[in-house]
Parts: C-alpha cells; structure tokens; sequence
C-alpha cells in the first residue's frame, strides 16, 4: 500500500477550478482521493511550509488565502474548523480538519520519501521538528512576524527584540553544528525535517538576523532550494503558464 500510495501522490495533475473537480480518481485501484483544500496566509512561513511540501510531492490542492492580519482567521465561520483561529489548516474530509503545520507536514508525507519510514530516521525527524517549535518559530518567526508584516511591529516589540535575537541565533548555531557534518536534518535526504526548519530559516535575512556566520546553513538552503518541485514562499498558482490551475508543483 505504501507504494501504491507514492505512485499517486507524486506526479498527479489535476485542474480542479477549471473542470469543477473535488476528487481524483483511480479506477484501475478502486480508489476515489478527495481533493484537499488548504487554507493559508501567503506570506506566513508555517503556511509556506505546507505548500512547499505538496509543490515538492505534486500534490494539487485547493488554496483559500486566509489572512489573519485583518482577522479572517476568528470569524466564526473559521474557527467552526479550526477553534485556534490559525493557519495553515487542512481539510482533509467532510468536516475533517487539521491543524499545527508540522502535523499536516507528517499527514501529507506519509508513505512518500519525505517521511522517512526506519524507526530512527522518523524519530530524528520528529526531533527536529519539535526542534522547529520550540526553539526556531517562537523566535525567528515572531521577529519576522512582528517586523516585517506587522504596520509598527519594530516598535511594538522593542522589549522582546533582544531575546528573540539571542534565542534565535543560538537556535542557528545549533543548525549549522548539526550541517557542519550532514547534508540534511534526517536520514541524510530531504525529508520534513527539513521543510519545517526552512520554513523560517529563509526568512531570517527579512528580520534582522544576518546568516553570513552561518555558511552550512546557506549551503543547505540551497540545496532545499534545487529540489525538484520547490517553490518560493511568494510562489502562486497563477504564476504558471495555466492560471486556471491550482495544481501545485506543475
């Protein structure tokens, strides 16, 4: 089934505004995939993180742009979905719903060479993830948050702009220890440890962090970035040649 499942995920094209579509289908396997339909913020990088992981599988989805900046994200509507009031969340069936974007990073990698399937490899990607949450986000992501989206975000955060530099620069050391001697997080290929660290690490240069100190952690950016199907944050369906598809990774 595993493999099955990497033949469907990968390499699956479906235009689903154009032809009214909300399923894919295949016959020959007796299997009927409901399409799912992502909501996100364009220029969040916990969104971005899902959207790069199902541009590198080819995985089509429906894209809902939510922006949590005028508030869209606690109508009541939404949080009927997601009672966090967050995104990214996934709707992965009627009524069926998932939050937390290293979550859906697992979900959607499962069963393809993202997730590594050797008890050790997952469990190394696991801690990098957790790695990701509580060291990385909470501080490189709340210095891009606040300084680059926030009108007066700078001023705001005065008093918390130093520990997020601080903590946010130890978390990098960390990184760039560890991509001294490995060319990835986990099971020395690209896997969703990786998605989840790059997600705010690429974005460190638009928050005050300078990664010029770092040189393994440019050299693996660049590697995350000539992976097949990559695509950058501010990357959008009507970007291709076919702007009725939202297929992403075409």
């Amino acid at each position: 089934m595993g493999r099955a499942l990497r033949r469907i995920r990968i390499g699956i094209i479906v235009y689903p505004r154009r032809v009214g579509r909300t399923h894919r289908t295949f016959p020959s396997l007796g299997i009927v995939l409901r399409m799912y339909k992502l909501y996100s913020m364009q220029r969040s990088g916990n969104s971005y993180k899902v959207r790069l992981a199902l541009a590198l599988l080819n995985v089509p989805y429906e894209a809902v742009e939510v922006d949590i900046l005028r508030g869209e994200s606690r109508t009541p509507d939404f949080l009927t979905k997601n009672p966090s009031g967050q995104v990214p969340l996934l709707e992965v069936g009627e009524d069926r719903y998932l939050a937390e974007s290293n979550a859906i990073l697992w979900y959607v990698a499962v069963g393809t060479p993202l997730a590594p399937e050797n008890r050790i490899d997952r469990a190394e990607a696991l801690q990098w993830m957790f790695f990701e949450q509580h060291a990385l986000e909470p501080n490189i992501g709340a210095a891009y948050f606040w300084l680059s989206l926030v009108k007066g975000g700078r001023d705001l955060q005065t008093h918390s702009l130093e520990d997020w530099m601080e903590r946010g620069y130890g978390a990098l050391q960390v990184m760039e220890n560890h991509l001294k001697t490995n060319s990835y997080f986990a099971a020395r290929q690209l896997t969703v440890a990786d998605i989840a660290l790059y997600g705010y690490t690429h974005l460190a240069d638009r928050c005050d962090f300078d990664l010029q100190a770092f040189p393994a952690i440019r050299d693996w950016l660049q590697r995350v970035e000539a992976a097949p199907g990559f695509v950058a944050m501010d990357w959008r369906p009507a970007d291709i040649d076919d702007p009725a598809s939202i297929a992403a990774g075409v």
